[in-house]
C-alpha cells in the first residue's frame, strides 16, 4: 500500500474527508476525539521516516537504522516501536495494513509508542478504538479502516506541512461542526491572525514565562514562542535577552532560550490537544488540567498564585456560571477592593482580575474579551458591577491598549470582540493614557469567515507596538476623556471609521440589554424576597 501523493490538497479538504470517512459513527463533535490522535500519531510516523533516512544515508540502510534507533532512542524525537515487514516501506504502513480487529490494533499500538515515549503519556493513549456503547463499537472497524485512509492521503513529514498541523485541524473541525450544528459549543478558538497580533505586541523574550489561563490547544502559547523566534533571528532583533544559546525540550541546541510555556485547560480532550501541539512544536511547555477559575494549578511554594512576564487568554465569553461567593471566597486575592465581582452575568472582567493577579511586577497581557465587555453599563443611570471593575483597571493604570477586531473572525460568532492589553509597568510617557484601535475595516472577506491578511496584521500590531495615532485607526485618549464617557473604551466610541453616520455594533447594543435585562432580574429577585420578609405578597 503506497501513500496516495495529495499533499498538494488543501488541509481543509483533506480533514473533512476524515470527517465524512467515519460519518453516522458519532455525533460529529466527537469526530474530532478519533480523527486528531491519528493525525497526530501519522504526524509521528512521517517524522520518524525522516528521521530513518536520515540515518540511513550516513550507514547505508533503513534496515540499519531501525536497528540503531532500538539500540538508543536518543538518536530520534519519538522512538515508535512500528516495524514494517519491508523496511522501506513506510512506519506508518503498520497501522495502514491492519485488516483484522482493527481498533484494537489502533489502540494497542498507540499504548506501545507511549509506553516508549514517556512524554506521549496520557495524550496519545487517550482514546479506546475498540470501546463500546451498550454492547456495540463506538466506531466500527470498517469506518475506521476508512478514516485510516483518509489520513494516509496526505504526509505529514517536517517538511511537508506546517508545524501547527494539529492546531489548525482541531481548530477546522470545531468551526466546521458548530456550524454545520447551528451551535457554539462553547468554544472560541482564537482566529490565528488574532493570535499573531497578540504575540507580537507583547513582544514575548529570550527565557520568559509565558501563560494561558484558558489555553484550548495551545494557539496562543504556540504563537508567543513563534513570535519571539522570528523577532530574535531577525537581523536588527529588539533589545532584552537574546543572547547565548538554549536547549530544546529533548535537548537540541537552539541558538536562543526558548520561552517557558504554562497553561491550564478544563476539557481533557482540549488538555490532550494542547500536550499535542507543544510536542509537535518542540516547544517546553507544561499544561495543567482543571477549573482555572475556581482551582489555579500555577502556584509558587507559599500556595500563592504564581505569577508570568506574558499573560495571553480567550476566555469563554460571558460566563454566567460564576457567583458571587466564588469572587468574595477566593484565597488568592484575585478579587481586589474595588473591582470584584462583575455581576452574574457575565465573567469577563473575572477573568480579567485573575490574569491580573497573574502578571508579575513588569508582566503584560493580551486577553481577548466579548464586544460588551467594553462597555456594558457605561451611560446607565445608577451603578452597574461590571462597569465599576472596568473604572478600576483605568484607575490604576493598567489598560495599555484596546484593539476592536472585524466582524465575522471567530469560527462560531459574528461578534467582533476585542482585545485588551494590560501593562503593570506603563512607560511615563504613555501614564494616564489608552490607546484605542478601531480595526474593523481592516479585514477580506473569505467562506464563510473573513480574515485579515498579513499587510493588516502587520499595520495594527505596528499601531499598537508603536503606540500611533492615525486618522480612522487609532487614538490616544487621557483619562479624562474615559471619565468623561462613563469608563467606556470600547474604540468604536471614539474612533469613526468613514465619513457617513456611524452606528454602534449591533452586537454591542445587544450585549448591553442583557446584562440590563439581568440586572432588572436581579433586583426583582431582591425586591420579591423584602416583600415576602414583610409579609407583603405572595
Amino acid at each position: 500500500m503506497t501513500p496516495t501523493s495529495t499533499n498538494n490538497k488543501p488541509l481543509e479538504s483533506w480533514i473533512w474527508d476524515a470527517a465524512c470517512s467515519i460519518r453516522g459513527a458519532k455525533d460529529a463533535p466527537k469526530y474530532k476525539d478519533y480523527i486528531l490522535p491519528l493525525i497526530f500519531t501519522k504526524r509521528l510516523c512521517d517524522v520518524f521516516d525522516d528521521e530513518l533516512n536520515r540515518i540511513a544515508a550516513e550507514v547505508g540502510s533503513r534496515q540499519k537504522a531501525f536497528q540503531l534507533a532500538r539500540a538508543d532512542h536518543k538518536l530520534v524525537r519519538f522512538y515508535l516501536p512500528l516495524v514494517p515487514d519491508d523496511p522501506e516501506q513506510p512506519v506508518w504502513s503498520v497501522i495502514r495494513k491492519l485488516s483484522d480487529r482493527i481498533g484494537e490494533g489502533v489502540t494497542t499500538h498507540m499504548r506501545a509508542i507511549a509506553r516508549a515515549n514517556p512524554l506521549l503519556q496520557g495524550i496519545i493513549d487517550r482514546v479506546d478504538f475498540n470501546a463500546t456503547t451498550h454492547g456495540q463499537r463506538d466506531l466500527d472497524d470498517d469506518r475506521l479502516s476508512n478514516l485510516i485512509e483518509a489520513i494516509s492521503t496526505k504526509r505529514l513529514g517536517l517538511d511537508d506541512v506546517e508545524a501547527d498541523i494539529i492546531g489548525k485541524s482541531y481548530e477546522y473541525l470545531i468551526r466546521k461542526f458548530a456550524e454545520g450544528g447551528g451551535q457554539s459549543a462553547g468554544e472560541f478558538y482564537t482566529p490565528p491572525e488574532v493570535g499573531t497580533i497578540m504575540s507580537r505586541v507583547l513582544q514575548p523574550e529570550p527565557g520568559m514565562e509565558i501563560y494561558d489561563p484558558t489555553c484550548g490547544s495551545g494557539g496562543l502559547l504556540i504563537k508567543c514562542e513563534i513570535a519571539m523566534e522570528e523577532a530574535a533571528a531577525s537581523p536588527s532583533p529588539p533589545s532584552g535577552k537574546l543572547a547565548g544559546e538554549g536547549v530544546g525540550v529533548r535537548g537540541q541546541s537552539k541558538p536562543f532560550a526558548p520561552l517557558k510555556l504554562y497553561g491550564q485547560e478544563y476539557i481533557a480532550e482540549t488538555w490532550a490537544m494542547a500536550n499535542m501541539n507543544m510536542i509537535i512544536h518542540d516547544m517546553e511547555g507544561q499544561i495543567e488540567i482543571g477549573d482555572t477559575f475556581k482551582n489555579p494549578k500555577f502556584r509558587d511554594r507559599r500556595g500563592r498564585l504564581r505569577t508570568f512576564d506574558r499573560v495571553v487568554a480567550n476566555p469563554m465569553w460571558n460566563q454566567d456560571w460564576f457567583t458571587e461567593a466564588d469572587y468574595d471566597n477566593d484565597e488568592l486575592d484575585r478579587f481586589p477592593a474595588g473591582a470584584g465581582f462583575p455581576g452574574k452575568s457575565s465573567a469577563d472582567w473575572g477573568w480579567v482580575q485573575h490574569i491580573h493577579a497573574s502578571m508579575n511586577a513588569t508582566g503584560r497581557a493580551a486577553v481577548v474579551l466579548d464586544t460588551g465587555a467594553a462597555s456594558r453599563g457605561s451611560g446607565n443611570a445608577g451603578t452597574n458591577k461590571e462597569k465599576t471593575v472596568r473604572q478600576w483597571f483605568v484607575d490604576h493604570d493598567l489598560i495599555e491598549s484596546v484593539l476592536y477586531l472585524p466582524e465575522n473572525l471567530f469560527y462560531n460568532t459574528t461578534a467582533p470582540g476585542i482585545v485588551l492589553f494590560l501593562n503593570k509597568a506603563k512607560p511615563k510617557e504613555r501614564q494616564g493614557k489608552v490607546l484605542l484601535v478601531n480595526a474593523s475595516q481592516i479585514f477580506a472577506k473569505g467562506d464563510p469567515k473573513n480574515f485579515i491578511p498579513e499587510a493588516g496584521i502587520q499595520r495594527i500590531a505596528d499601531t499598537l507596538i508603536g503606540w500611533k495615532e492615525e486618522e480612522k485607526l487609532s487614538r490616544i485618549v487621557d483619562h479624562a476623556e474615559l471619565k468623561k464617557n462613563d469608563y467606556n473604551i470600547s474604540p468604536s466610541r471614539y474612533i469613526h471609521t468613514s465619513d457617513a453616520e456611524t452606528y454602534r455594533p449591533i452586537a454591542e447594543i445587544v450585549g448591553e440589554l442583557r446584562v440590563i435585562e439581568a440586572e432588572a432580574k436581579e433586583t426583582d429577585q431582591a425586591l420579591d424576597r423584602i416583600l415576602k420578609q414583610l409579609g407583603i405578597g405572595a
